[in-house]
């Protein structure tokens, strides 16, 4: 069972950090994922990192300002959101893979390629 938890009301510029805690599973044996999902749009991979935690994979327009990272001992991965934009306001869930998965060479993060998904997490950011 994935936890996701975090979210929240920030302004424009503003950070959040949020947490993926794994229950019944290790995630250090998993690639875990963060994706969202605006309304009327499609659900987006945004950050994951892989089974060995020496992959990870950024969507274009948050690379830079954010920062996927494992914390093996609590079984948790975190999602660091530093310099929020209006339009990263989204439902945010993490996932999790038993493998990873590579196309054309890259690591890769999307949806279709994870299996459990934990409940999502509401960001907005608004001023």
């Amino acid at each position: 069972q994935l936890q996701a938890s975090g979210g929240g009301l920030v302004q424009p510029g503003g950070y959040l950090k949020l947490s993926c805690e794994a229950s019944g599973v290790t995630p250090n044996s998993l690639t875990i994922g963060w994706f969202r999902q605006a309304p009327g749009k499609e659900r987006e991979g945004v950050s994951c990192i892989s089974v060995s935690g020496s992959n990870t994979y950024y969507k274009d327009s948050v690379r830079g300002r954010f920062t996927i990272s494992r914390d093996n001992a609590r079984n948790t991965v975190h999602l660091q959101m530093n310099g929020l934009q209006v339009e990263d306001t989204a439902v945010y869930f993490c996932a999790a893979a038993p493998r990873d998965t590579w196309y054309s060479g890259e690591y890769s993060c999307f949806p279709t390629d994870f299996d459990f998904w934990g409940q999502g997490t509401q960001v907005t950011v608004s001023s």
